[in-house]
């Protein structure tokens, strides 16, 4: 389960792109607080700070508790701006929860126990159809991630939805199909002997012509050719 962060902050008392530009000259990054059915709040916090939750790669689907000038605000990261050239954090929003809200969050895939499937032994490849999963979850218990295992996954088998466990009373936001999150698919080079064999197998069969009986017809061709010629 995510921890809880917490992020000090400040009240803007200015609006407009002018006192945004000079916050961020200062190492500060604008951000608002909203929802909840209250007015939003326009606060701007320490870049450094929001930078280093950023690196931890959970920010979005973490618990932040936002404390504007002694008040908290319990809530959750929905968007984060980045410059188009620096990459530095330039505005966030936050969208304010209550303590047992139910939210809708991105988690990330980990999947696990390469080493018991039989298909990646034999030089299967993962195809990973879903790198995150959109989750309805309580805000006081948003994963870090959904863990998948590879177990006993052959060449040729996939993972449904339905064969992963989720952490209890959490759910997908896309609850009416059975998707597929990842697939065992053979490598280039396994496809094209198993091409190869199908095709020999065929031949075998009688299925394909082989080279000498398409030379037997033409050499029955060229008999008939000539008794037609005799009989001329």
């Amino acid at each position: 389960m995510s921890e809880q962060l917490t992020l000090p902050a400040e009240a803007r008392e200015r609006a407009g792109k002018g006192a945004s530009r000079a916050l961020r000259r200062d190492g500060r990054v604008p951000a608002v607080i909203y929802g909840d059915k209250k007015e939003p709040l326009s606060v701007h916090v320490e870049e450094k700070r929001l930078a280093k939750m950023l690196s931890t790669g959970h920010f979005m689907n973490t618990v932040v508790m936002v404390d504007a000038g002694g008040e908290p605000h319990r809530t959750l990261p929905k968007d984060v701006q980045f410059h188009p050239v620096t990459s530095r954090p330039i505005h966030v929003d936050f969208l304010r929860i209550g303590e047992h809200s139910q939210v809708t969050v991105n988690v990330p895939v980990r999947f696990d126990d390469e080493e018991e499937s039989p298909g990646i032994k034999r030089g299967g490849v993962l195809n990973i159809v879903q790198h995150e999963l959109e989750l309805v979850c309580p805000a006081s218990k948003i994963p870090d991630e959904i863990h998948v295992s590879l177990a006993g996954l052959d060449i040729g088998d996939a993972i449904h939805i339905s064969q992963v466990t989720l952490p209890e009373g959490t759910k997908t936001a896309i609850d009416d199909r059975d998707f597929t999150v990842a697939t065992l698919v053979a490598p280039s080079a396994m496809k094209a002997e198993a091409d190869e064999a199908a095709e020999a197998a065929a031949a075998a069969e009688g299925e394909v012509p082989t080279i000498d009986e398409e030379e037997g017809e033409g050499e029955a061709g060229a008999e008939e050719s000539d008794k037609d010629g005799d009989k001329g």
